[in-house]
């Protein structure tokens, strides 16, 4: 069964808005791919367990540093799983960890928002 909210235009306008900013920033494509992963799997927490179906998405680069953010309405801060082997869902927050150089959490007024970056190649 089709999930629409897997196919959700905001979803296709938020890779694309990431693709062109990194592109423009000159990261390869190997870190636009990883960004493009980590970016979805911010987004799908966000609509699974952030109840918010449409969360707002941040894309910046300063330099030298892309800065992704997610902002979802629900104040619980993420939590790192340890899945056993044989568990379908909890190792998204791992794959952010390993395709990105930092991630992490901050509670708002209203919701939280969820974070990662990425270092341009030769940029400390």
């Amino acid at each position: 069964m089709c999930n629409p909210m897997l196919n959700s235009p905001s979803l296709a306008v938020a890779r694309e808005a990431l693709r062109e900013t990194m592109a423009r920033a000159g990261y390869d494509s190997s870190a636009i791919g990883d960004a493009e992963l980590a970016l979805v799997e911010l987004i799908v927490n966000a609509w699974r367990h952030g109840a918010t179906a449409a969360p707002m998405v941040l894309v910046a680069v300063l330099d030298g540093t892309l800065r992704v953010t997610v902002a979802d309405r629900s104040s619980a801060l993420p939590e790192q799983r340890k899945p056993s082997g044989l568990a379908e869902f909890g190792r998204g927050l791992q794959l952010v960890e390993g395709l990105t150089h930092r991630w992490g959490a901050e509670p708002q007024k209203l919701g939280k928002r969820v974070w990662f970056e990425l270092q341009l190649d030769g940029v400390a």
